[in-house]
């Protein structure tokens, strides 16, 4: 099957970019899995240290090894938000595709020192796993927020992308670019949208050459997606849109028939949510 590396290039290349959602249930990852089935494109599943300890690492990872058995489908699973070697070492150990080793909130020195440990006890276990590090804070939770992080909006700058990449020798980059994990109240409602500096981007791109993830995607305005995406963004995270879709499709479901207690019949309308979402999502990111 080709590999994720192999896809991040053929994104690049036609200037587009590689959907990623999180689960932490069968819905959510069925409901992924069959979107990007039905777009035919490739697509990244990932799973937080939060969401690890809830599905488990060795399950989560047979749950991608399923899909791609019995449909030899690009479904690529990866370890979202690492913060520690000894976890990073596990889901390396359990088949991950990608590990994100997430030392943003160190400082720059220490975050370089960490990350190339990481990468160095990642690559051991897998040469062909990617690593992403990450530089600039975004915030941590993928929650609905009274208001903005402390710390957030602090763009990452080109040297300090150039530094970072040379130094610790990582596979992706996730920078600080107006992005922010979460939403706020106004921005599930609509009133609100994230907006990308797609400038720095580009800077940041042209100072870093490699591939390059956009976190906290749910809320940002579409057309700043896309000019992200043709600025150099190769891969896009959104996990909160994810949450909401799925809450709400629960409330419809129990809503519909209360005294139902079948939970595949409850969690349909669940399934139909984020099916819908990532399927809007992965058209996005795919248009030239």
């Amino acid at each position: 099957m080709i590999s994720l590396r192999e896809v991040l290039m053929r994104a690049e290349a036609d200037k587009v970019a590689v959907g990623h959602f999180n689960f932490s249930d069968l819905v959510s990852f069925n409901a992924i899995v069959a979107a990007a089935r039905d777009r035919k494109l490739p697509v990244m599943v990932g799973v937080s240290e939060g969401e690890r300890e809830f599905t488990g690492v060795a399950q989560a990872a047979a749950l991608v090894k399923a899909v791609r058995d019995e449909f030899g489908y690009p479904v690529f699973l990866n370890a979202d938000h690492t913060h520690s070697i000894a976890h990073a070492e596990t889901a390396a150990r359990a088949g991950f595709d990608e590990i994100i080793f997430d030392g943003s909130a160190l400082a720059f020195d220490e975050n370089i020192k960490q990350t190339k440990k990481a990468i160095e006890a990642i690559k051991s276990i897998n040469p062909s796993i990617l690593v992403e590090g990450e530089i600039g804070w975004i915030g941590a939770s993928s929650a609905v927020l009274d208001k903005v992080p402390e710390g957030v909006g602090i763009l990452t700058t080109p040297d300090e992308a150039k530094q970072f990449v040379e130094a610790t020798k990582v596979d992706v980059l996730a920078p600080a670019v107006g992005n922010m994990h979460g939403m706020l109240a106004s921005m599930v409602h609509g009133n609100v949208q994230k907006r990308l500096n797609i400038e720095r981007i580009a800077e940041i791109k042209a100072a870093a050459k490699i591939f390059m993830t956009l976190h906290g995607g749910s809320g940002t305005n579409d057309d700043d997606f896309k000019r992200a995406i043709k600025a150099g963004m190769t891969i896009v995270h959104v996990n909160t849109e994810i949450r909401i879709a799925w809450r709400r499709g629960v409330e419809a479901g129990l809503a519909a028939d209360p005294n139902e207690v079948a939970p595949y019949k409850i969690l349909k309308p669940a399934v139909e949510a984020v099916r819908k979402v990532v399927s809007e999502r992965l058209e996005l990111f795919s248009s030239k």
